[in-house]
């Protein structure tokens, strides 16, 4: 799965690895859980790389189930074969730093996103802590955003470990917001962005608690990124706050395009 997205924070994914683990609350309707479900019965190579990755809780719900499965060189090459520069959302079906995934391949897809410098890479994971336990094992290319996600303050861990991580642009993915995120520790954080859970069994999320978070933001000169109210009609709630829509990115110059 490598394509243009509706992600709103990105212009294409791509998927050299499927599946995961649930790690904590955010994980629980997980949108990307529900898609492998759908992608695994594709009788095509897609469909092969999803199989046996998700699977259906007792009550129903998609949840992976902790396969990893691999893409194959074709997979793995995609970005070298977009020319035109693009924004790409890394492993937006998985986490590149899943425990199941060894270091020989993650450094493998570094070396593709060094190699392709006309990109930017937005890598997101919830497992921050090995990221910053393998950083020294990879090179870090200027056209590579390391990001995490955190639901609630629970989790400000991960930003503490991201903070460490040398990666040129490092982003915080606040979505599924499930709480209050007061004193957000942002020393060293470059781009914020802010969702409520969209689609079935949507847990709601309060306007304050992005105000608050868009506040901090502001104060510390950090782009802001609304991405959307969620709820079981994400379209009908639509993405504006106050009265607008927020689509701050970070400010970059041409050497973060290249390496």
């Amino acid at each position: 799965m490598g394509m243009g997205s509706r992600i709103e924070w990105t212009e294409a994914t791509w998927n050299p690895v499927a599946g995961c683990t649930p790690v904590s609350p955010g994980c629980l309707n997980c949108y990307a859980a529900r898609m492998a479900l759908r992608l695994a019965s594709m009788p095509n190579g897609t469909g092969k790389k999803y199989r046996g990755t998700s699977k259906r809780a007792r009550d129903g719900r998609p949840v992976f189930s902790g396969r990893i499965n691999f893409g194959d060189d074709d997979v793995i090459d995609q970005p070298r074969r977009w020319k035109l520069p693009r924004t790409i959302f890394v492993n937006s079906m998985s986490d590149l730093f899943h425990e199941g995934v060894p270091l020989g391949f993650i450094q493998r897809v570094f070396r593709v996103m060094e190699e392709c410098p006309q990109h930017r890479f937005q890598v997101l994971t919830k497992r921050p802590e090995r990221t910053l336990k393998l950083a020294s094992a990879l090179h870090w290319p200027t056209n590579v955003w390391m990001g995490t996600s955190v639901e609630s303050r629970e989790y400000y861990g991960r930003i503490r470990s991201l903070q460490r991580v040398p990666a040129k642009i490092r982003f915080l993915s606040c979505e599924p917001l499930l709480g209050r995120l007061p004193r957000m520790p942002l020393k060293g954080i470059h781009w914020v962005i802010v969702g409520g859970e969209s689609g079935p069994g949507a847990r709601p999320m309060d306007g304050m608690w992005v105000v608050e978070i868009k506040r901090q933001c502001e104060k510390r000169d950090i782009p802001f990124f609304f991405k959307q109210w969620g709820g079981v009609n994400k379209k009908a709630e639509g993405r504006e706050l106050q009265g607008r829509t927020w689509d701050g990115m970070p400010e970059t110059t041409a050497d973060v395009v290249g390496s």
